[in-house]
Formats: structure tokens, sequence, C-alpha cells
């Protein structure tokens, strides 16, 4: 009798999860330190303006999109403990998609069962959401939008791309490999009967063809019309808190990553803000290259972008690692790598934030002043994280979301 099945997998990551759920109830309610993450309680609070026909920006700290107060409204008048299962419920949803997506690609049950289980029963994944983050709304989304593509649905994945936008703004960078891998070839356009001149003229108009203005137009509608929809409602101070803050967006708040000290010396000088900006450029051009470069693997360039997206972002927090850990299980079947160097990348990963974490706990815990230390451990992390990134590129078969069989040569990263 085989133990290793998708069911087994499933029903394991939901006890998981519930374990984990009723022993943070626990937890809050007997310890000083408590399970449930700050965010969760910011998120109540906002549903709690509007269910009292306030705003959901009432509530201070609140940067998001007016639809996540609303949807989490049963908070208040039902449980509080509401909004957590929504967020599990949405953990176990990219589980299900992660076991579509890899039976897609021709992957056995048994192998399907495998990688799922790098998320389902993964008690970090667990973790976040049973502690109230809303990470899991986002990351569904986004592995929805890949899958539909994947299965060539189009609107589909338009919609939910404009969704997933909306509700957090990261997954613009999506766009990227989205538009380039929407060709007349992927999608099965036929030849046509072209003199030369004809086909070079084709070469240059190709990228504006129907399956990429289809979506373009329907998830930019949707985009807009979620947008033009809150700003009727809770005018400029909706653009101020869901967008404009996280480009000028100074945290002052220790972080992982290695601007936080920079900014946070210069935290009420211009030059802060200039910082900031400056942040973007390395992390527009990593992404836009490595968008451009795996195009192909829809679903590796989405993972690279991702890990790299969050490893040079001026603010990172362990939330954001379940951005690129839900993609994970889609692309490690892919990958040539040992059991060894897998081990030693894993190590690494876990080592740089372990260095980091004993700084900050010195910090916030004893009161000592580690600031430097803390820079250089974040410095340590962004090095490990690019050379995990060079090592995952240099050993990745990149193979085509259209066709499982088929094996592309893998362009490594310079």
């Amino acid at each position: 009798m085989q133990v290793l099945t998708v069911g087994n997998v499933f029903t394991g990551g939901v006890l998981l999860r519930i374990l984990m759920l009723v022993y943070g109830l626990w937890q809050d309610a007997h310890m000083t330190v408590k399970y449930t993450d700050i965010d969760y309680h910011v998120f109540t609070d906002a549903a709690r303006s509007v269910w009292m026909g306030g705003s959901p920006y009432e509530r201070s700290t609140y940067r998001y999109t007016p639809l996540l107060a609303w949807l989490l409204t049963p908070n208040v008048w039902l449980h509080p403990v509401f909004g957590k299962c929504v967020f599990i419920l949405c953990d176990c949803l990219v589980g299900w998609l992660i076991v579509r997506i890899l039976a897609a690609r021709k992957l056995s049950d048994y192998k399907c069962a495998v990688y799922s289980a790098l998320w389902m029963l993964n008690p970090y994944v667990a973790n976040i959401s049973t502690r109230g983050s809303a990470e899991s709304v986002v990351c569904a989304c986004v592995m929805a939008v890949l899958y539909e593509v994947q299965q060539k649905r189009i609107a589909r994945g338009s919609v939910l791309f404009g969704l997933a936008v909306h509700l957090k703004i990261y997954p613009i960078i999506y766009a990227v490999p989205l538009l380039v891998v929407l060709s007349d070839t992927n999608f099965g356009s036929s030849a046509r009967n072209q003199t030369v001149s004809q086909q070079m003229l084709d070469r240059v108009i190709s990228w504006f063809n129907v399956h990429r203005a289809m979506f373009f137009v329907i998830s930019a509608s949707v985009f807009f019309a979620l947008n033009v929809a809150m700003y009727a409602v809770y005018g400029m101070e909706f653009v101020d808190e869901t967008y404009v803050y996280h480009v000028s967006r100074k945290d002052h708040r220790h972080n992982y990553s290695m601007w936080f000290l920079p900014i946070y010396l210069q935290f009420y000088s211009p030059t802060s803000l200039l910082m900031g900006l400056v942040s973007f450029v390395p992390q527009a051009l990593a992404v836009a290259v490595l968008g451009v470069s795996f195009n192909s693997d829809l679903y590796f360039a989405a993972f690279t972008q991702t890990f790299a997206f969050v490893a040079y972002n001026k603010v990172c927090t362990a939330q954001y690692f379940i951005w690129y850990m839900c993609i994970l299980p889609v692309v490690w079947p892919y990958s040539k790598m040992g059991f060894v160097q897998a081990s030693l990348v894993v190590g690494v990963w876990v080592l740089s934030q372990a260095l980091y974490l004993q700084q900050a706990y010195k910090l916030e815990f004893l009161g000592q002043n580690t600031f430097e230390w803390l820079w250089v451990a974040g410095a340590g992390i962004f090095v490990a994280n690019n050379w995990i990134l060079s090592q995952v590129v240099a050993k990745q078969r990149v193979v085509s979301v259209f066709d499982a069989g088929k094996e592309l040569k893998v362009k490594k990263a310079q």
C-alpha cells in the first residue's frame, strides 16, 4: 500500500494547519509572546471600520486594498478566526493548483504527491497562514494565473492577473514572461505564405498579436475597474495607502534587506527617499532579464523573478519568502541538482537567516546595539541569495510549459 499519495499529503497538510491554528489560539491566550501576526489585528481593525461604515484606512498601518478588509468583515460579526480560515483555504488551494500543474506537465501521481508535499507539509508555510498573514491569497491568484495560461485559457488568466496585481502590486513582474510566452507559435496560429520582406515585417509586428492584445486589454480592464471602484469609495486615501506608500516606503524597523541601515540612518533626510527609489533599479533589471531569459518555461521564469525581486527588495520580511515558495514545487522536478548540492543550497539559505536572527534577537530582546552587525548579516543574506539563484539557474532544465516532454537548452545567468 502506497503511503505517499496526493490524498494523504492533503490530509496531512490540512491536519497540520488545524493543529497549528488551535495551538495559536492557546498561545495567544496563555503566553506573553503571541502567535498571531500583528498584521492580522490590523486586518481585523480595518474590517471593523468597514463594517461600521467607515474606511479601512482609519486603522493606521493598513496598506492594502479595501477588498481584503471587506473579505474579513466576518471577523467582526461571526468569529475572529474567520480570516485565518480563509487564508488556510487559499493555502490549500495553492496546493491543489500545484498538483494540477504537475499533472499537466505529465508527472506521475507519486511525483505529484512528493512535490506538493513541499508546500502542503511545510510547517513554515502553514505557520504563515495560521498566524494570520494574507500572503496565501495573492499566491493562490498567481498560481491560478500561471496555470490558466498553461492551459491556454487566456481570458481567465487575464482576469486573475488583473485581480492579483490589484491585491498586491508585485505580480506585475510576471507581465514580462507572460507577454513573451503568448506568441503565435505557442498558441498554434497557422503559418502564412509570405515573401522575405513580409516575413521581416511580420517579425517586427508579431508582438502585437491577438493573444497579447487580449491579455493586456482584459487584465488592464480588471485592474483599473477595481481601482476606479475603490477610488470612488475611498478617494486618494486608497491610492496613497495601497500604491504610493509602497513606492516611497521607508521602513524604520530592521528587516532582512541590506538597504535597511542606510535608509534608517538617513530616515528624516531626502536622501533616504532617493535611496529607496535607487534600490528599484538593480531590482527591475534583474527581474526583467530573468523574465525574458526563461520565458519559455513560464514557471521557472516566475520563480527566478520572484526570488530576485525579494532578494533585491528594499524591504524584506519572512512572509515574502512565501511568494517564491509556492512556485518552487513546480520547478524543482526539472532541476539536475543532486542531494548534496541541494542540501548545501538549503543550508546556506537557512544559515544566512539564522545569523541575522541572532543579531535581531540581541537587539529586540537583550537591548544590545547590533545595528551594524544586522547590516552585515543582511548583506550576507543578499550575497547568499545571489549565490543560491546562480546555482539554481545553472542546474535547471528549462522545459516549455506547452510541451512537457521537450527540454530546451538552459540559459545560464551571467
